[in-house]
């Protein structure tokens, strides 16, 4: 009686899984199905990965990826083992420091975006302070004025590694959407949120939280106008005008100032998440661009150089994006939720994980490539944080 009990449970589970996004089917349902199992199993594999300090791969990024990954799963996460999510929770939180910053030994503006998205999903009022200190944290990275930056200066308005001078689109990318989600649990959360001089020093920031400087993300978008190959918008010599995006102003990972795929879809999400109209010119040309490069086979320009990220990337930017077909120069109309699941069913290994036969940019590590392709499944499944 109790294994039908269970049985039907998990079937009324994934009935009403089913349905969520708006009461709107736009992945058909054994792919569905396929997509969810390929969860079941990365989460499962995830599991026997977990290391004795409570984090995966002792790193605070790839933990909190981890981590969003059970939270945001379309099952409950404590059929997979409770104690481990909040085994992992612990190790970010005992990560964080005074500055707000959340890592270990490298990176701190990295990990603190990615850890702090984590702690919000966690939905855990003791976390309110660390997560209003670390995004106080993220604000003070930003180059302005504060660091020496004028407005015509390329960095301007950008985000980096922290610790560095130079930022690029790919932690901006990271903390804008850090960012967002911070000030959403903020209005949830209704705590008290107040603007702060730009000169006031990091130690002394306030723990009650803040709005941010006042035209932070006018400063963002200044910054990601600069990584975009967008004439009469892009104010530097050298950008072209397809609509993509490069890595940092004048530079491209895939050489000179070309446009990639991954940038492309950070540029889209980024500007979206700054607020920019969907109708306006940069993000048309960035869809524009991606609707010309649309491929679910390679991260474009790049090969197989940051599939992963890009497929990670992808599903986020086109699910906040909100369109779900997408035509390409030969007028094939791609539904891009299901092209993802078949595309990573199909890649995963029988064991769970999966991983970058590249390893560039980390993608060796299984346990962050598997967290990419499950937080990718689920955003493509348009999965929830479960209150």
């Amino acid at each position: 009686m109790r294994k039908w009990c269970g049985a039907i449970l998990f079937v009324l589970l994934l009935m009403s899984f089913s349905v969520s996004g708006e009461d709107r089917e736009v992945v058909e349902l054994s792919i569905r199905k396929e997509g969810e199992h390929a969860i079941s199993k990365g989460l499962e594999w995830l599991l026997s990965e977990q290391m004795d300090d409570g984090s995966w791969s002792s790193y605070p990024a790839i933990t909190a990826l981890v981590v969003s990954s059970y939270l945001r799963s379309p099952f409950w996460y404590d059929q997979y083992n409770t104690p481990a999510v909040a085994r992992g929770l612990d190790y970010i939180v005992n990560c964080a420091k005074s500055d707000g910053s959340i890592y270990t030994d490298n990176m701190p503006g990295y990990n603190t975006s990615v850890c702090l998205m984590t702690l919000i999903d966690a939905g855990e009022e003791s976390y309110s302070e660390i997560i209003k200190r670390a995004r106080e944290y993220l604000i003070q990275l930003q180059c302005d004025e504060g660091e020496g930056y004028q407005p015509d200066s390329i960095f301007y308005g950008g985000i980096g590694y922290g610790g560095d001078d130079r930022p690029d689109l790919s932690n901006l990318q990271w903390a804008l959407e850090a960012l967002k989600k911070s000030e959403d649990h903020a209005k949830r959360s209704e705590y008290s949120l107040r603007q702060i001089d730009d000169s006031e020093p990091a130690d002394n920031l306030p723990t009650e939280g803040l709005s941010g400087k006042g035209i932070f993300w006018d400063k963002a978008i200044l910054f990601l106008e600069r990584c975009q190959n967008l004439n009469g918008v892009n104010n530097q010599s050298w950008a072209g005008d397809d609509g993509g995006f490069v890595y940092y102003p004048g530079y491209s990972k895939a050489g000179g100032t070309t446009s990639y795929g991954s940038m492309t879809y950070a540029g889209l999400k980024s500007f979206i998440y700054a607020n920019v109209d969907k109708k306006d010119p940069r993000i048309r040309s960035a869809f524009e661009w991606i609707r010309s490069n649309y491929t679910v086979d390679k991260n474009p320009e790049l090969g197989l150089q940051g599939l992963y990220y890009y497929y990670h990337t992808m599903a986020k930017a086109l699910n906040v994006y909100g369109e779900d077909k997408i035509q390409d120069d030969e007028g094939v109309v791609h539904n891009w939720r299901e092209d993802l699941v078949i595309k990573l069913c199909t890649i995963q290994h029988e064991e769970g994980y999966w991983v970058n036969t590249n390893g560039r940019w980390w993608e060796h590590n299984r346990a962050l490539v598997t967290a990419y392709c499950i937080l990718a499944l689920e955003e493509v499944l348009d999965c929830k944080i479960r209150p």
